[in-house]
């Protein structure tokens, strides 16, 4: 602990002792007097003025510490450095030309200032899902009227070039196949141009419920987290604490996303969406709500599940 908290010292400057706990000046909200606790036995600490707050002390050395801080925490907690992931993912999968696509080429923005009288339909649409103008003007969604995606919403996906990489395309006329997804893989971190990766991720199933859980939430697209996923990758090499919000009838995809983050020693809460369909149909207050009350996975509880599944 000692050298520990030397370190702490270097980065956040003197502190005052308070029984186990050591107080701080908060380098998030620079509170004039020392209102940050840290308990190194808990490996937690909270300000009592922002009241942001983690289980994982590095956290606070990975943001405002330097390399030579970062890589001594490393070593006292006997863990990889962050960068040996990075060069550990390079190796286990081909590197890949970075994908891009284009729009369909009858794609019509509903970010315009004038729009056709069509245009109506498709806003009626998205507003009858809740979503605001707003959200139409941050996600840059908007519509085809005729060619293959007409009659659907499309909304695009953009890599940290500002390139688009994938796009959604959901019918709002009633068509018998709902989403009718690009010729392009789906392996992505949906809107990486807009995520920030010192902040705690949202992961959900689509993109209508990342459009209700509101900044920095990424759609898995239907699909599952594995360790050669693009999305599962950039979180742990960022060490970013993540927020899951599955469908409740997701529970063995959720219970297998739970152990390889666990594995990799990712910080998580589960959001509780039993009692609706999913998060799309939710409004942004209920699933702030739903957010504030997260808890952190039972791993002992989900392997025992696991083994009498297998019985």
């Amino acid at each position: 602990m000692e050298e520990k908290l030397r370190i702490m010292k270097e980065i956040l400057g003197d502190c005052r002792r308070s029984n186990s706990e050591f107080l701080f000046h908060c380098p998030y909200c620079e509170h004039h007097k020392k209102k940050m606790s840290i308990n190194f036995g808990l490996n937690a600490w909270k300000c009592w003025v922002c009241d942001v707050r983690g289980k994982n002390i590095y956290r606070v050395v990975r943001k405002f510490g330097n390399y030579q801080q970062r890589q001594k925490w490393l070593e006292f907690d006997g863990r990889l450095d962050l960068s040996e992931f990075d060069q550990m993912f390079m190796e286990m999968n081909d590197i890949k030309e970075e994908q891009t696509t284009d729009l369909p080429p009858e794609f019509i923005s509903l970010c315009n200032k004038r729009l056709p009288r069509h245009s109506q339909t498709p806003i009626r649409y998205l507003n009858k899902r809740g979503i605001s103008y707003e959200e139409i003007l941050f996600w840059k969604i908007g519509y085809c009227k005729e060619g293959r995606y007409g009659g659907r919403i499309i909304i695009p996906s953009f890599n940290n070039n500002g390139d688009c990489n994938y796009f959604i395309s959901r019918s709002y006329v009633g068509h018998k196949m709902k989403y009718l997804n690009p010729p392009v893989e789906r392996d992505i971190v949906f809107n990486e141009l807009y995520i920030d990766w010192d902040e705690p991720i949202t992961i959900v199933e689509g993109v209508f419920d990342a459009i209700v859980a509101g900044d920095n939430a990424i759609p898995i697209l239907g699909s599952t987290l594995r360790q050669e996923s693009k999305l599962f990758q950039a979180i742990v090499i960022h060490d970013t604490p993540v927020y899951l919000a599955l469908d409740a009838d997701a529970q063995k995809k959720q219970n297998y996303m739970i152990q390889l983050f666990k594995k990799y020693d990712v910080d998580m809460k589960i959001i509780n969406t039993q009692n609706s369909e999913d998060v799309g149909s939710m409004s942004p207050r209920e699933f702030e709500n739903r957010k504030d009350r997260a808890h952190e996975p039972d791993l002992d509880e989900i392997l025992f599940l696991e083994k009498l599944r297998k019985l």
